[in-house]
């Protein structure tokens, strides 16, 4: 069943891209491949990139409530939970595009080890309307003509290390370039603040009895592992055929230039969304529990009130003076 609904529809789709593409090259088509791949994708993406960007605005109200539930973890997660619906976010938004990727990275691997196993399964294991194009009859009469390769330099079918055939240089290249990828595109998401402290510094400040943020704790947790996800990356890869590397190589590189365009140009669509109440919920003022915060941007609003009344005063009081000098 999973084959029938998950591999053979993404094998097939690679397939058709590798039958139709000029020179039928192998490492071409997994590159187009997974470009469209992330195109189609790019819906559920911008979601959760909306998504990470209002919960970096909601850094500072976080803080406030932290502090002024002063340990109370439940009435914490209460003003937590009407904070995001206030401003229409949901925590759990980025699973489903996590869950999409790892079906399609697990049906894309379960396909390349048909072909990697058996080449003759790329006009096997495909739909009869795609078995029938001309370039796949031609691979049907004579197999050899099949170019597993990127343009001629990574055999994509090799692993970067093999106990028994040593390292694969340009797999391993291809391997490092994914592994790099992973990290850009971690830090890219990391949420990050002038003020914030590394996880030694809170670790330290403990041991003398100061009780730490939990968020600042999570954020330095998160910093701290930010290479974690690449080193899985490495040793899930390194033993893997090259096409699995290339693939997320790729797919880490789309994914950079889509969150930079997302998080870096769409500010004012991202702030629309952010600052967006959820019709259906609470006014956060309405919320017993959130005061705090509605005093603190009374706080504010009352305090930028002052000191532009004082500025005009100021001004009145200096024409004055010229007026009787």
């Amino acid at each position: 069943m999973f084959n029938t609904l998950i591999v053979q529809p993404i094998f097939n789709l690679l397939a058709l891209i590798y039958a139709i593409i000029p020179g039928h090259n192998f490492g071409l088509a997994l590159v187009l491949f997974t470009i469209i791949v992330r195109l189609l994708l790019w819906p559920l993406v911008r979601k959760q990139l909306h998504q990470a960007k209002a919960m970096r605005k909601l850094q500072p109200d976080i803080k406030k409530i932290k502090a002024a539930t002063k340990g109370n973890r439940q009435k914490e997660q209460v003003m937590m939970m009407e904070l995001y619906k206030e401003r229409g976010i949901n925590p759990f938004a980025t699973f489903p595009i996590l869950i999409v990727q790892f079906i399609v990275l697990i049906g894309l691997y379960s396909g390349l080890r048909h072909v990697i196993a058996d080449p003759h399964q790329l006009v096997n294991f495909t739909y009869p309307a795609i078995q029938h194009l001309p370039w796949l009859q031609q691979l049907k009469g004579n197999i050899n003509l099949f170019d597993n390769t990127l343009f001629g330099v990574v055999n994509l079918s090799r692993s970067a290390f093999n106990p028994a055939g040593g390292v694969y240089f340009a797999g391993l290249i291809v391997v490092l370039g994914s592994v790099f990828a992973q990290y850009f595109q971690s830090k890219q998401l990391l949420p990050t603040t002038k003020d914030q402290r590394g996880l030694r510094a809170i670790l330290k400040d403990a041991g003398k009895g100061k009780q730490a943020d939990q968020s600042e704790v999570s954020a330095a947790v998160g910093k701290s592992t930010l290479f974690f996800l690449p080193v899985l990356v490495f040793f899930f890869t390194v033993n893997l055929p090259s096409a699995l590397s290339l693939y997320w190589l790729v797919g880490g590189t789309v994914a950079i230039i889509q969150q930079g365009r997302v998080l870096g140009r769409d500010e004012e669509e991202m702030e629309e969304i952010a600052d967006k109440p959820d019709r259906k919920s609470k006014k956060l003022a309405d919320i017993p529990e959130a005061e705090v915060i509605v005093e603190a941007r009374q706080k504010v609003a009352a305090k930028a009130a002052k000191t532009k009344k004082n500025t005009k005063s100021k001004a009145g009081s200096g024409g004055k003076r010229k007026k009787s000098a």
